[in-house]
């Protein structure tokens, strides 16, 4: 995995000097031939088809942008870390080289490269235990295994396709939209009336307490010093922290969704909100606390699992809209709280998440059912005493293509 990182950046850092000089990304060394002693040729292949998927995916992003159909303009692939701050160790196995057993001795093996082959003396096959069983069965595809630093545990994701034949459930039709914050990380609200609030204000606290304590031990720096291995372990916990919180958000708020049969969720684009109401504080939640690009993009690969679609769209006006009566004006939000003149009183970032999706929608959003509120607790996200008892949904959806997302779990992602 430590090799899949290094050769991702090797390859990256030529691309974007290639980009950033005017000239083609895709004249480039080979790569494969330097790591495949390590990863194997089918395991490096992989990473780079991976990168070039990156790129392509960035060009088709900058062309919305230059056609005007973005308003943010897109950062091309970035890299997955360094040995002094920490790598993003993860790699991918092509589908037809390695197997997945379950059962009473479950277990996974994959390919390594002629180095690790003889300086272990074994097989060419690493073969790992894993816990977890996949919940859907079909024709496997790439597995990605990453190393999870704040559990300390080893995932693997493998998407399967799923026959026709098993597809005999209603397909998803449903849509949501999320108001996306700091004081309250995400208030979401669907066509049948559910609502989410993942509520954010002590992840912040800590996060800036951790930023304060970073600033005291920078003050303290001899000139000419920048950091030091205590301030780098802080940024390393501060990190992890909000992005551990922010994985588990993403997969939460998603099993959530696919069990109320969304299909597609609007997610606000923040550039116009930031443009009209900047601050020093809205800057500091949006971009480093909450990071919301990296938000997006979590989001959008979960939702890929489960096969929901994610359009990110203007939500300007939706903060000051009433849903019950459409007034703009004379509204008033008081922290937490909206009111409008017509009597209408409830949570101010769930009233923008219902305007958001009844414009996105093009129709009114019938009865709301009592808000689920939820709070981080280090681990989970939990829901709060006094939000609503749910069923399990009568019918599951069966065109879901992967399972779970546990790894040490096997049917992830």
């Amino acid at each position: 995995m430590d090799a899949s990182a290094s050769l991702w950046n090797e390859l990256n850092y030529e691309r974007r000097q290639q980009f950033f000089n005017g000239e083609s990304v895709w004249d480039t060394a080979d790569y494969r031939k330097q790591y495949v002693d390590v990863t194997g040729s089918g395991t490096a292949q992989q990473v780079i088809r991976k990168n070039k998927s990156a790129w392509n995916s960035f060009f088709a992003a900058q062309d919305e942008w230059h056609n005007g159909e973005r308003d943010e303009r897109p950062s091309p692939p970035g890299y997955w870390g360094n040995e002094d701050d920490g790598r993003e160790l993860r790699t991918f196995i092509r589908n037809d080289l390695y197997t997945l057993d379950t059962g009473e001795r479950s277990r996974i093996e994959i390919p390594v490269g002629s180095d690790l082959k003889n300086k272990y003396d074994h097989t060419g096959r690493l073969r790992l235990e894993l816990c977890g069983a996949p919940k859907w069965e079909g024709e496997q595809g790439r597995l990605e295994i990453q190393y999870d630093e704040t559990d300390d545990t080893f995932r693997a994701f493998q998407p399967v396709t799923v026959p026709d034949s098993r597809q005999d459930s209603p397909l998803a039709s449903e849509e949501a939209a999320l108001d996306v914050g700091a004081n309250n990380l995400v208030a979401c609200t669907t066509t049948t009336g559910q609502q989410y609030l993942y509520e954010g204000r002590d992840l912040f606290k800590r996060f800036r307490e951790t930023t304060e304590k970073i600033a005291r031990l920078q003050s303290k720096l001899e000139d000419g010093r920048y950091s030091s291995h205590r301030i780098r372990r802080l940024y390393r916990k501060r990190t992890r922290r909000r992005d551990h919180a922010q994985d588990a958000l993403v997969r939460d708020l998603i099993e959530r969704l696919y069990a109320d049969g969304v299909a597609t969720v609007y997610v606000g684009d923040l550039t116009d909100v930031l443009s009209t109401h900047w601050s020093a504080e809205v800057n500091a939640k949006t971009h480093q606390f909450w990071a919301f690009r990296a938000f997006i993009e979590r989001f959008s690969y979960t939702a890929e699992e489960y096969g929901i679609t994610i359009e990110v769209k203007s939500e300007a006006d939706t903060t000051r809209t009433c849903p019950a009566c459409g007034e703009q004006d004379n509204t008033d939000r008081d922290s937490d709280l909206f009111r409008c003149p017509c009597g209408h009183e409830a949570h101010a970032d769930l009233c923008a998440s219902r305007t958001f999706l009844e414009q996105q929608a093009g129709e009114r959003v019938g009865s709301m059912a009592r808000p689920v509120r939820l709070k981080w607790d280090d681990h989970n996200w939990s829901e709060l005493p006094d939000s609503p008892e749910r069923a399990s949904p009568n019918e599951k959806r069966t065109n879901r293509s992967t399972g779970d997302g546990k790894l040490a779990s096997v049917g992830a992602a």
